[in-house]
């Protein structure tokens, strides 16, 4: 359910996009009506109104993280600002590759994050996180903490490669599906690897 919720907005966006590209005419429409704008790129309607649905979805999860626990983290605070950002650089413009760099963007700034906590703070993130489910010596720590920087690196260039070298359907797609499936694989593994370690320490 946790990992349902936090993909709400992704979800939402992947349905949005799929409706109005069988729906084009009246995805611009909608989009018309919305932005209070007199012509919209009949092209561009189904990746428009799906930046519409995730900024609103996006603030609607912020508000309901907010109502339910009176706090809200972080990196959610983060993608709000980059969704907002990206988002509605895309809806003035009307040019879908502003959002398409904003999922590049957050996996960087995790990355970022992560390796300026541990460099520069002294603060190994997934320590931080794991630590109470798991004992493991401090070289390890940082080679799992050097290995989730190295992923969201990745995930960012990979997200760029997809976005501009493949079409937007074929982006969305893999923004749903691919993103979470490598992240999932990964965490997998993750969690294997760590469990066997603790495993043969015992």
């Amino acid at each position: 359910m946790k990992l349902l919720f936090d993909l709400f907005p992704v979800i939402l966006f992947f349905v949005a996009f799929k409706y109005s590209e069988k729906n084009p005419e009246l995805a611009a429409s909608w989009v018309a009506s919305l932005l209070g704008s007199a012509a919209v790129d009949i092209k561009q309607a189904p990746i428009l109104l799906a930046t519409v649905v995730v900024i609103a979805a996006t603030v609607a999860q912020i508000a309901w993280v907010w109502f339910k626990h009176g706090k809200v983290d972080k990196m959610l605070w983060v993608s709000l600002v980059l969704v907002g950002v990206f988002g509605g650089m895309t809806l003035i413009f009307q040019n879908e590759n502003f959002i398409k760099w904003k999922p590049t963007i957050l996996y960087w700034v995790f990355a970022g994050s992560m390796a300026f906590s541990a460099l520069v703070l002294k603060k190994n993130a997934i320590k931080a996180m794991l630590g109470e489910q798991m004992k493991l010596p401090e070289a390890v720590w940082a080679r799992v903490n050097l290995s989730w920087v190295a992923f969201f690196s990745f995930m960012g260039c990979l997200n760029l490669f997809v976005a501009f070298n493949f079409t937007t359907d074929t982006w969305v797609n893999f923004k749903l599906f691919g993103g979470m499936g490598l992240l999932f694989v990964f965490v997998l593994g993750q969690g294997m690897l760590l469990s066997k370690y603790v495993e043969e320490e015992k």
